[in-house]
C-alpha cells in the first residue's frame, strides 16, 4: 500500500510537479495495460473510473484476439470493461518525468462486479478466503533477469542474435562485476524506492549478465502489485539507459534460468505468526505443516500458474538451481519447496518452482488456494527430502511440459472450487493457445539441425 494520496497528487499537480497519471490494469501476462491521463482530467473524474476494451483480459503475448474465450469474442462485439483505480496503489514514478501511477481493478461494465478472470480479482478472492479464516498471507517474490548492453530496438533489429550480456562471466555475488552494472542497477533500486517500493538489495546472479532484485515482503496483494510495477519499472529504466532486460524464464540454452522464488507465511489478523511453533518440528506449527502438505498435494495442478509458457519448462533442468522435483526440504536448493527461517517467527516456505515470467497475482493465488486446501483438510505433511533431489527416485516431479501442466490444471477440482469453473476454463484456453502457436512454428534449432541432414 502506498502512502501517497489523492490530496498529495492534487498538490503536486497544482505545483507543477506531476502532469501525467498512468491508470493501469494488469493483464493475463502480468503486464501493465492502460492509459496516460492528463493529470487535471484524472483529478476531475478518472480517479473514480475509466474504461478499456475487454479484450485486454483475453489476449496472448502478441495482443492477438484469440478465439475460444467465453467471456469475450468477435461475436460478443468486444465491449468495454470498467477500470476502477485502487487509490491505495497511487504513487509517483520517479524514473518518468512528471508521472504518477495507479493500479485499477477490472469491473464488468454493466454490473460493476469484478471480472472473475482478471488477475487482481483472482488473488483478492483467495485473500478474502484467508480473512474469513482469521488469517492473512505475507509474501515476497525474488525476481531474476538478464541485463544486455544493447537496447530493445537493437536486439529486435538483430533478430535477437549475437546479444552482448552486461557480464562475460558468472557474476553470482560479485561486487566488482556488479559495480560495472551499477549505472542501471542503482537507478532501479533508487527508482523503486522512490516509487514507494522498499528495496532490500540487488546482486549478481548465477550466470553471465544475470541480476536479482529483492524488495521487502508485504501482504499478498501489495506484494503482487509491487512485483508488477517492478518488472515494468526495470524495463523502462534499462530502456532509458540504452540497455535491455529480459524476464524470459530461459533466454539461452547455455545460460541459467531466471526464477521468481516466492516466500510465503500466514499470520493472524492481529499480526501473530501462525507458522511458528517453538515446540514443533523445525519450529513449524501444525497449521504450517498442513499448508505445505497442500502445496505438495496440488503441486502439479498449480504449476501452470507458476510456469505459464512453453519457454517456462526449458528452465527445469538438473544442476541449475531450478527444481525438477516437487518435494520439500530443509534449506535445500535442489527441492521445489524450501523451508527457510526455521525455529524463528520468520519461518516460511519458499516455492522455487516459479520462473521470472510468471504473473504474480495468479501464482500467489494458486499457492494460497493449495495451502488453504491443505489447512481445511488437515493434510499430513510428508517427511522432508534429504540430499540431492535432482536424482531422487520415485518422488513427485514437476510437470515437464506445458501440455502436462495444462491437463493437471484443467482437471483440478481444488482449483475449480477455489477459482471457479469459468476462470479455469479461461486460463485453460490461454494455455491451449500458447501450445497451438508453438506447435506450428519452425525453430532455428530445427532448421540448423535438419536443413542439410534431414
Amino acid at each position: 500500500m502506498s502512502s501517497y494520496t489523492l490530496d498529495d497528487l492534487r498538490q503536486d499537480v497544482a505545483d507543477g510537479r506531476i502532469d501525467t497519471v498512468l491508470a493501469c490494469q494488469v493483464d493475463m501476462q502480468g503486464r501493465l495495460m492502460g492509459k496516460r491521463f492528463q493529470a487535471e482530467f484524472f483529478l476531475e473524474s478518472a480517479w473514480k473510473e475509466t474504461h478499456s476494451c475487454n479484450y485486454l483480459q483475453a489476449t496472448d503475448m502478441e495482443m492477438e484476439t484469440v478465439s475460444g474465450y467465453k467471456a469475450t469474442s468477435w461475436e460478443k462485439g468486444y465491449g468495454d470493461y470498467t477500470m476502477k483505480p485502487d487509490l491505495s496503489t497511487l504513487r509517483v514514478i520517479p524514473w518518468l518525468e512528471g508521472t504518477a501511477l495507479v493500479l485499477c481493478d477490472v469491473l464488468d461494465h454493466h454490473t460493476h462486479e469484478e471480472v472473475a478472470h482478471s488477475p487482481r480479482a483472482i488473488l483478492k478472492k483467495q485473500v478474502k478466503r484467508l480473512e474469513g479464516m482469521g488469517m492473512k498471507a505475507y509474501m515476497a517474490s525474488e525476481l531474476e533477469f538478464f541485463l544486455f548492453d544493447q537496447s530493445y530496438e537493437a536486439a529486435q533489429a538483430s533478430g535477437y542474435r549475437n546479444l552482448k550480456l552486461a557480464s562475460a562471466y558468472n557474476e553470482d555475488y560479485h561486487i566488482f562485476q556488479t559495480t560495472k552494472e551499477e549505472e542501471v542497477m542503482r537507478a532501479i533500486r533508487k527508482g523503486l524506492q522512490g516509487a514507494g517500493i522498499p528495496v532490500e538489495n540487488s546482486k549478481g546472479e548465477a550466470s553471465a549478465g544475470q541480476e536479482e532484485i529483492n524488495v521487502r515482503y508485504a501482504d499478498a496483494l501489495t506484494m503482487a502489485d509491487r512485483h508488477a510495477i517492478i518488472k515494468n519499472g526495470c524495463k523502462e529504466i534499462a530502456w532509458s539507459k540504452g540497455k535491455a532486460i529480459t524476464f524470459l524464464a530461459k533466454w539461452h540454452y547455455n545460460a541459467a534460468g531466471s526464477s521468481s522464488h516466492i516466500h510465503q507465511s500466514l499470520w493472524s489478523l492481529e499480526e501473530k505468526p501462525l507458522f511458528f511453533d517453538h515446540a514443533g518440528h523445525h519450529g513449524m506449527s501444525p497449521l504450517m505443516q498442513n499448508y505445505i502438505a497442500g502445496l505438495l498435494s496440488h503441486a502439479s495442478e498449480i504449476t501452470y500458474f507458476l510456469a505459464p509458457y512453453i519457454n517456462s519448462y526449458k528452465r527445469f533442468m538438473a544442476g541449475t538451481f531450478a527444481p525438477t522435483k516437487a518435494v520439500w526440504s530443509k534449506d535445500n536448493r535442489t527441492a521445489g519447496y524450501r523451508l527457510c527461517g526455521e525455529e524463528t517467527k520468520g519461518i516460511r516456505i519458499e516455492c522455487r518452482v516459479g520462473g521470472s515470467d510468471l504473473n504474480p497475482y495468479l501464482a500467489f493465488a494458486a499457492l494460497l488456494a493449495a495451502g488453504i486446501d491443505g489447512i481445511e483438510k488437515k493434510l499430513e505433511l510428508e517427511a522432508p527430502y534429504v540430499g540431492d533431489a535432482y536424482f531422487g527416485k520415485d518422488i513427485r516431479e514437476i510437470p515437464r511440459t506445458l501440455r502436462a501442466a495444462t491437463k493437471a490444471m484443467t482437471e483440478s477440482e481444488m482449483l475449480r472450487t477455489a477459482f471457479g469453473d469459468e476462470v479455469i476454463d479461461h486460463y485453460t484456453r490461454a494455455a491451449e493457445w500458447e501450445q497451438e502457436e508453438y506447435d506450428r512454428r519452425i525453430t532455428d534449432w530445427e532448421v540448423a539441425r535438419g536443413f542439410e541432414r534431414a
